[in-house]
Parts: C-alpha cells; sequence; structure tokens
C-alpha cells in the first residue's frame, strides 16, 4: 500500500469550505510516527515501513519487544503498524529512528481510513441484520426471533445463515474519503465524512487505492 500514518480519532465537526459549502469532517490527531523498522526485498521480501504511536508502560512490554524498539532509540509503543512502500517514493528514503507526520498529505488528496467499530455486544438479527420483525399484537407467539433455520431435508443448518451473535467491534475500511485540511502545528487530519470506531480509537490513514 501507498504512504500513511496511525492516528487517533478526535470525534466529529463541520467546516466552510472556500466555496461556502458546510461539510461535516472527521477530526483525526495524528502524532508524528517514529519508524522502527525498515523492511527490505532482500531481507524480508517486500519493502515496507514499521511505524509506532503512543505510549505505554515498559513493565507491559516484554524483553523481545523491548530490543527491537531501542534499534530504533523508543522506549515503549502502544501500537505498531506496517506500510508497504513499493508506490510511495517518498517513504524509500526514510531510515529508522525518523518520524512521518501528517505533511505527507494535503486538502484534495484522497485515503482509506482502517479502523474497528464500535462493540454492540450481543444482538439479535432485528438489531444485528434488520430482520423484519413479526406481529406484535396479542396471542402472537413471534416477534423478534430468527424465523426458520432453513429446510429440514439436510438436518443441519448450513454456513452462512445469519444469526444472533456479537455485533460490532470487527475491522472496517472506509474508501475514497477527501482530506478537507491539513493542521500541520496541531498534528490533525480534517477527513470529510465518519469513519469507524469510537472516540480515541485507533485509526489507520493512507492514501486511497481509488486515487491511483
Amino acid at each position: 500500500m501507498p504512504k500513511g500514518i496511525l492516528g487517533r480519532k478526535v470525534g466529529m465537526t463541520q467546516v466552510f469550505t472556500e466555496d461556502g459549502r458546510l461539510v461535516p469532517v472527521t477530526v483525526i490527531e495524528a502524532a508524528p510516527n517514529t519508524v522502527i523498522q525498515v523492511k527490505t526485498k532482500e531481507t524480508d521480501g517486500y519493502e515496507a515501513i514499521q511505524v509506532g504511536l503512543g505510549e505505554k508502560r515498559e513493565k507491559l512490554i516484554n524483553k523481545p519487544e523491548r530490543g527491537h524498539l531501542a534499534k530504533a532509540g523508543v522506549k515503549s509503543v502502544r501500537y505498531l503498524r506496517e506500510f508497504r512502500i513499493e508506490d510511495a517514493p517518498e517513504f524509500k528514503d526514510l531510515k529508522v529512528g525518523d518520524t512521518v507526520t501528517v505533511d505527507i498529505f494535503k486538502p484534495g488528496d484522497l485515503v482509506d481510513v482502517t479502523g474497528k467499530t464500535k462493540g454492540k455486544g450481543f444482538a439479535g438479527v432485528v438489531k444485528r441484520y434488520g430482520f423484519n420483525r413479526g406481529p406484535m399484537s396479542h396471542g402472537s407467539m413471534y416477534h423478534r426471533r430468527v424465523g426458520s433455520h432453513g429446510a429440514t431435508g439436510p438436518a443441519r443448518v448450513f454456513k452462512g445463515r445469519r444469526m444472533p451473535g456479537r455485533m460490532g467491534n470487527v475491522q472496517r475500511t472506509i474508501q475514497g474519503l477527501e482530506i478537507v485540511r491539513v493542521d500541520a502545528g496541531r498534528n490533525l487530519l480534517l477527513v470529510k465524512g465518519g469513519v469507524p470506531g469510537p472516540r480515541g480509537g485507533l485509526l489507520k490513514v493512507q492514501a486511497s487505492v481509488k486515487s491511483k
């Protein structure tokens, strides 16, 4: 994948564009990411950079990870992620210990934003999949239940049948979002529209595959 950066979701607001349109935007705080490792085709089979974001208590870092971070001169990071750099020439000159900032993007760029959706716990099929409910009147024995599980012939339920279960807390990517504004002084990206996850959730922002 092309260039990208890790950030946290701050929340949503709205801004006016130069032509007077009111645009809903998601504010993403993307503090400088430290390059922890540079991967090459010779040693790893592909070209990528591994970046880190945030901090956590050193007692929570195991010994192998501590040695891995020490090579970049970093004591601790909370998140480690990779970005492929085959299609990002500006990333090929990065070295271990360098930083990646929001300056890699500019207003008008299209990005893909990846995050984990909000977890909603165990949910039935009406909430989870939008099934129609049964009659709610007196005497009805069917309200919000699943209904038929399939034909009786196979004597089993086929894979893929939509059933009650855990809802949310899965990785999702929203493609082709436009960057409305870049605030390098405060490490902020303003992206048009909504993105997955709760406030404070980790987001992976990278140049959109649709922009090629």
